[in-house]
C-alpha cells in the first residue's frame, strides 16, 4: 500500500462513518475555537467533527507544519512512550501513525523500529491534518479570551474570532509557564542560560562546556543534542543520590488506570498525582545510553545547584561536590501550573476554582504544585469560585498539562489521548446542545411532517 492508497482509505472510511466536513459558521460565531494546533488541536478537532460539531477553527501561534515542540525545543531521537499506543485516531484504523508508516515502509518496516522517531511524528501530524482538512491558521498568537454575552471573544495581533466554547490545547506550558529557578535568572544575563523549551544556538556553543540541570529525559535529551552539534562537554546535574529507576506511567498504561482515573475520589486523585510528583520518571535507556556514550558527558549525582555566579564570560555553578565553571547554563526544570501565570486568561482566571479551593491535603502528599492546579470538570471544563465565576467559565476548557490533577494523564501524554479526546468532544458536544435545548424541544413537541403515506383499507 502507498500512501495515496493510504488516503483513498481514510476518505471511504470517512464516508462509510458519515463523517461530513468542517464548515465556515454563517453568522460569524464558530461553535468551538480551539487554541493550539498540536496533536491535542489536532485530535479535539476530528473529536468534535465525529460530534457533528462542524463549526470549529484551531488558531496556532507558528508557522504552519511546525506546531507542537516537534521540530521546535523538542531533541529526543525518538518519542519516549511505546510505539503500539494509539492517540488521535479515534480507533480508526487508517488514521493509526501505524498505517501511515506502513504505507511508506511496509509492515517489516514497522516492524524493525523501536520506538517512533520524532521527524515522523510531525511527519505524521502534518498528514492528519490535511488527509482531515482541518482548518487551522497559523501565526496567530491568542493574546485575550473575553467573556461576552454568553460566548467568548478570541482577540489575536490582527483580529478577533468569537466563539462559542473555547478549548485551551496548549500543550505542556499551556497551564502555566516553564520554570527557571530565580537562582540562576537573577544572576545570570539571559545570554549564558537558555531553558530546554527555548531555541538554542548550539552552533555557537561548539567546543564550549555546558552544564545541563535536571535529571528527567530532557535533560539527557539535551545533553546528547548538544554533544552531536559540536559542544566539547555536557555535565548533567541531578540533586538525587541516584536516578529514579521506576517508570509509573507504564503500570497505568498497562493497568487501565489512564482512562479510569477521572472515576477516583477528589482524595485518590491528589494522593496519586502527589506521588507521581515524588517518583518522577527516569530517563529512557535508550536515551540515556545515547548520551552517555558521548566523549564530553558528564553525570553528577547528589549535586543540587547551590549558588549560581556570573564570571563576565560564563558561570561558576556550586554544588555539594565543589565548584564548576561553564560557558553556558541549559535548564531542565520543568514548569509551573497556575492559571493567573497565563495572560489570556488575565480576565477570568481570579474565578477559575483551584485544587485548594476544594481539597485540602495534609500530611506528606500536600503539594503546592498541585494545589494551584485548577480544579476542572470530568469533561475538562473549568469550574468557577462562585456562581457568578461559574456562568463566565462556562464553556471554557483546559486540555493541555494543567488538566492532569482533574483528569490524569490525558491531554499532557499521548498514552491519555486515546480516552480524554473522546470524553472532551462528547462533553462539548453536550454542552452545545444544553445550549439550544428549549429551542430543540420545541421544535420536537411541533414536529407534524407525516412518514407513512399508505391509506388505510
Amino acid at each position: 500500500m502507498s500512501l495515496n492508497d493510504l488516503n483513498a482509505r481514510v476518505r471511504h472510511d470517512l464516508a462509510t462513518l458519515n463523517i461530513g466536513a468542517f464548515a465556515e459558521p454563517s453568522d460569524g460565531i464558530y461553535d468551538v475555537i480551539i487554541v493550539g494546533g498540536g496533536q491535542s488541536g489536532l485530535g479535539a478537532a476530528f473529536g468534535l467533527l465525529r460530534e457533528r460539531v462542524s463549526q470549529v477553527l484551531v488558531l496556532d501561534e507558528n508557522p504552519a507544519g511546525y506546531e507542537g515542540p516537534w521540530e521546535t525545543y523538542a531533541r529526543m531521537v525518538t518519542l519516549r512512550t511505546p510505539k503500539h499506543l494509539t492517540a488521535i485516531d479515534f480507533a480508526m484504523p487508517s488514521l493509526t501513525f501505524r498505517a501511515f508508516w506502513e504505507a511508506q515502509h511496509g509492515s517489516e518496516g514497522w516492524e524493525a523500529i523501536d520506538k517512533i522517531p520524532r521527524g515522523d511524528w510531525m511527519a505524521y501530524l502534518r498528514w492528519y491534518r490535511e488527509i482531515l482538512n482541518i482548518p487551522v491558521q497559523n501565526e496567530t498568537r491568542v493574546g485575550l479570551i473575553e467573556p461576552r454575552d454568553g460566548a467568548y471573544v478570541v482577540h489575536t495581533g490582527s483580529r478577533t474570532f468569537i466563539a462559542r466554547k473555547v478549548i485551551l490545547a496548549t500543550g505542556i506550558q499551556g497551564g502555566g509557564e516553564w520554570h527557571v529557578p530565580p537562582m540562576i535568572a537573577d544572576a545570570l544575563p539571559p545570554h549564558l542560560y537558555a531553558h530546554t523549551s527555548q531555541a538554542i544556538d548550539f552552533g555557537a556553543l561548539q567546543g564550549k562546556r555546558i552544564a545541563i540541570l535536571g535529571g528527567g529525559a530532557s535533560a539527557f535529551d539535551n545533553a546528547h543534542h548538544a554533544l552531536t552539534e559540536g559542544v566539547a562537554e555536557a555535565h548533567v546535574f541531578v540533586r538525587r543520590p541516584s536516578l529514579p529507576t521506576v517508570n509509573p506511567i507504564r503500570h497505568m498504561e498497562a493497568a487501565g488506570f489512564i482512562a479510569r482515573f477521572p472515576a477516583l475520589s477528589d482524595a485518590d486523585k491528589y494522593a496519586v498525582m502527589s506521588s507521581f510528583f515524588q517518583r518522577n520518571q527516569p530517563p529512557t535507556n535508550d536515551t540515556f545510553a545515547r548520551a552517555a556514550a558521548m566523549p564530553g558527558f558528564q553525570l553528577h549525582l547528589g549535586s543540587p545547584w547551590q549558588k549560581v555566579e556570573h564570571t563576565g564570560d560564563g558561570a561558576i555553578v556550586t554544588t555539594p561536590q565543589g565548584r564548576h565553571d561553564f560557558d553556558f547554563l541549559i535548564v531542565s526544570t520543568g514548569l509551573i501550573t497556575d492559571p493567573a501565570l497565563r495572560p489570556e486568561l488575565r480576565l477570568v482566571e481570579a474565578g477559575i476554582r483551584r485544587w485548594k479551593d476544594v481539597y485540602a491535603a495534609s500530611g506528606g502528599i500536600r503539594n503546592n504544585l498541585i494545589d494551584n492546579h485548577p480544579y476542572l470538570s470530568p469533561g475538562f471544563a473549568f469550574t468557577g469560585r462562585t456562581p457568578e465565576s461559574e456562568a463566565q467559565l462556562r464553556g471554557l476548557y483546559a486540555f493541555n498539562y494543567s488538566a492532569l490533577i482533574s483528569c490524569g494523564l490525558s491531554a499532557s501524554a499521548l498514552s491519555g489521548l486515546k480516552y480524554a479526546l473522546p470524553k472532551l468532544a462528547s462533553g462539548i458536544a453536550d454542552d452545545l446542545f444544553r445550549d439550544v435545548s428549549a429551542e430543540k424541544l420545541a421544535a420536537y413537541y411541533a414536529y407534524d411532517e407525516p412518514e407513512f403515506t399508505g391509506v388505510a383499507s
